[in-house]
């Protein structure tokens, strides 16, 4: 089990520092040359690991102004946890002593939008694959449906907030990462990591905090 370089509170401030560069078109493009790129031959030691959707909008290493080896990422449609997603997470913190995970959403998810399509009365038709993944997501529709509507369990997607659906499945995406990984969860107990969900402001360039697991003095959003 390898230790953590930092606190996940360092972790998370120098990680949303980043962010805070971007906003403010004052990126300083860290380790991006020559000398980075010989420095991690033989080696890595990413403080975060983020888990992101894989939309091309998301490029995280330039909305966090991070450089190489400074963030481990796995990235899939609709942010969907997987056994190869908490293998991965895994592997960078009991390996490469990562000390925070990000989850990243964003609004406009193209993923969100297909499974609240799909949850309605007369679904295009999909791939099995491609259902296989949005059924994950599908459970955070209904419940954000079934909050306000009671007369039909079919959705309308002209008549739900999918910004608020993906904000209800980042939190079960991070509930989810938790239940199926032990190793996740000890780290989490003994104070060497934290988890952080965010939702990505595609227009403001933001990475806005609404959930939170770990040893960390951080403000979160509500859902």
């Amino acid at each position: 089990m390898a230790t953590p370089r930092v606190t996940p509170q360092e972790a998370w401030d120098a990680f949303i520092a980043g962010n805070e560069r971007f906003i403010g078109g004052a990126s300083s493009h860290p380790n991006q040359d020559v000398e980075r790129r010989t420095e991690l031959v033989n080696t890595q030691t990413p403080d975060v690991a983020l888990f992101g959707c894989s939309d091309s909008r998301l490029a995280a290493e330039i909305i966090f102004d991070c450089g190489l080896g400074d963030l481990f990422i796995a990235r899939n449609m609709g942010h969907v946890v997987a056994e190869s997603i908490t293998a991965s997470m895994e592997y960078a913190v009991a390996e490469l002593g990562t000390a925070l995970i990000v989850v990243l959403a964003h609004d406009s998810c193209g993923a969100v939008a297909a499974a609240i399509e799909q949850s309605g009365r007369n679904p295009s038709a999909v791939t099995a694959s491609v259902a296989n993944t949005l059924a994950p997501i599908r459970p955070s529709v209904q419940q954000l449906w079934h909050r306000d509507h009671h007369a039909s369990p079919y959705v309308e997607s002209d008549l739900i907030d999918a910004n608020a659906v993906g904000r209800i499945h980042l939190a079960a995406t991070v509930n989810e990462l938790l239940r199926n990984s032990r190793a996740i969860s000890d780290a989490v107990d003994r104070g060497e990591l934290a988890i952080v969900g965010c939702q990505y402001r595609l227009t403001a360039g933001r990475a806005v905090p609404y959930t939170a697991v770990g040893p960390l003095d951080i403000a979160t959003q509500e859902l």
